[in-house]
């Protein structure tokens, strides 16, 4: 009973990460317009990173009490805390690795792309995941399949089925590659969350590896490729962009998805967060006045119906490793 109270609870902490990252898409779009895409990461995971270290001391100097409250030596707490920390800050570098990789494809992409196309191509993990599960003999049920269909079809009305053409570009392989990667990042999460890591050094360390391998990027890319080059002006004008995004996009949002997913089955937390696309819409709505047509509304109810059906109590849906 207690491990599907948990998962019910960190289904609702996915569900606020899209949230977070659904309505972020205006952040993100407004700090483009005045710095490249990887001095944007640069800054942005800088911020995440620095914002969760307080945060961290707490939960460690908690975790302390709580551990000597129970009877626990200081040097038994001394030698998990230790662990605990090194093998996080593993899998932090791993994590931080593809974070990189992925998240600078979509902003490489989103230079060009449509809001729509990107969505839509982006949220194609949702169907990566469990794919990419079947090499590493991890099985997912028929209904979690069916699922994962059904919010495609969803996402093909919210994002493509505008009355739009389709049409091919760079920066779709881009996105795709964004995808691919991005569904590595959530297995790999999976099995550090196994392994009873710390989620938020997890996700600082993450952050802070994602933005030194941009760092490296910004003079080849940003100046010479995209003509780009960060000066303080522009910097300045993406800061209010650049704070959301850290604070809210990356500290929050990644820190509730890595804790999320404890307890959660990868295929169904992909499934969630791809909910981001149906907020980007309704926060256009809400905040920006932007009108939804009749395809974006069927697409909004169909996602929703995918998440409530791979949440319902129907078959067999936990992974096995």
């Amino acid at each position: 009973m207690a491990k599907k109270d948990n998962s019910l609870r960190n289904s609702c902490l996915l569900f606020i990460t899209a949230i977070i990252w659904g309505t972020s898409f205006v952040a993100q779009s407004a700090g483009m317009e005045y710095i490249g895409p990887f001095t944007f990461s640069v800054i942005r995971y800088i911020i995440g990173g620095t914002v969760l270290l307080p945060v961290i001391l707490i939960s460690v100097n908690i975790n302390n009490k709580n551990r000597l409250n129970e009877g626990y030596s200081k040097e038994d707490i001394k030698k998990e805390n230790d662990r605990n920390i090194k093998l996080s800050i593993k899998y932090g570098l791993i994590c931080g690795s593809i974070l990189f990789i992925a998240s600078n494809f979509q902003q490489m992409a989103m230079l060009h792309a449509s809001a729509g196309k990107a969505g839509f191509i982006t949220a194609l993990y949702i169907v990566l995941v469990p794919i990419v599960g079947i090499f590493l003999k991890k099985k997912t049920s028929p209904i979690i399949w069916f699922c994962v269909l059904l919010a495609l079809l969803g996402l093909y009305f919210l994002c493509i089925g505008r009355g739009g053409v389709y049409e091919f570009e760079i920066s779709d392989i881009q996105l795709l590659c964004c995808a691919l990667v991005f569904s590595f990042h959530i297995i790999i999460i999976d099995n550090a969350n196994k392994k009873g890591v710390n989620g938020i050094v997890v996700s600082s360390t993450q952050f802070y590896m994602a933005a030194v391998l941009s760092v490296f990027f910004v003079y080849p890319l940003d100046g010479c490729v995209y003509n780009r080059f960060p000066d303080m002006d522009m910097i300045l004008k993406a800061t209010p962009a650049m704070l959301y995004s850290g604070i809210m996009a990356c500290g929050v949002a990644y820190t509730l998805q890595i804790i999320g997913q404890k307890d959660v089955n990868p295929t169904v937390a992909s499934l969630i967060m791809s909910l981001e696309s149906v907020v980007s819409a309704i926060s256009g709505f809400l905040i920006l006045g932007q009108k939804l047509s009749t395809d974006e509304i069927i697409g909004c109810a169909i996602m929703f119906a995918a998440i409530i059906l791979a949440e319902l109590p129907i078959g067999k849906k936990t992974v096995k490793s």
